[in-house]
């Protein structure tokens, strides 16, 4: 089983950070405005940055770091994966 890391840009500019076990799934609860918290007043817009990971801890762990990190730093994150996703939100 895979678990993912994502980044979600938000209409108003700014980035969520979460996992997920099906990443498919919980874009779609986002969209809808169930997904989390924060993304019911910050709609997300675009998912700018995916990575996989092997365990729950592993991928939690990873999720805490990724939220730590400055705006700069995420910036820098998302640029260096040159990211390009198919998924939708």
């Amino acid at each position: 089983m895979l678990y993912y890391v994502y980044v979600l840009l938000c209409d108003d500019g700014t980035f969520y950070t979460g996992f997920a076990k099906n990443i498919k799934s919980r874009l779609k609860q986002h969209k809808k405005g169930i997904g989390a918290k924060y993304t019911r007043t910050h709609v997300p817009s675009k998912l700018v940055y995916l990575e996989q990971f092997i365990s729950r801890a592993e991928a939690m762990k990873r999720e805490q770091e990724i939220k730590n990190y400055s705006r700069v730093r995420k910036e820098e994150l998302i640029k260096s994966q040159k990211f390009k996703s198919s998924l939708t939100i």
